[in-house]
């Protein structure tokens, strides 16, 4: 399926998180809290603004990204899950 998102929204890949902690535990998934991190798969074409300009996003495909804990709308796309956000979710950029 393709999808390509529209005006200031973003679709993030959420990245998997290790299941052990750093000194070997193993951490059921019941006591995960779902990674804030992610990659960008999608950009819209940026947000229109007052004057009828688009104001391109600062973000790009490929990017590696910090999000909100409750940031955008989860959704499944080919049996994966991926994430719908706007841009000013977005905490920062990863590298």
């Amino acid at each position: 399926m393709k999808i390509k998102p529209l005006n200031d929204r973003i679709l993030v890949l959420r990245v998997k998180e290790e299941g052990k902690t750093a000194g070997g535990i193993i951490i059921p998934d019941t006591a995960k809290e779902k990674p804030q991190e992610g990659k960008v798969i999608a950009v819209g074409p940026g947000k229109m603004g007052d004057d009828g300009k688009r104001t391109p996003l600062d973000v790009k495909k490929g990017d590696t990204i910090l999000f909100s804990k409750y940031a955008g709308t989860e959704i499944e796309i080919d049996g994966v899950e991926h994430i719908f956000m706007r841009e000013d979710d977005i905490l920062g950029v990863i590298g």
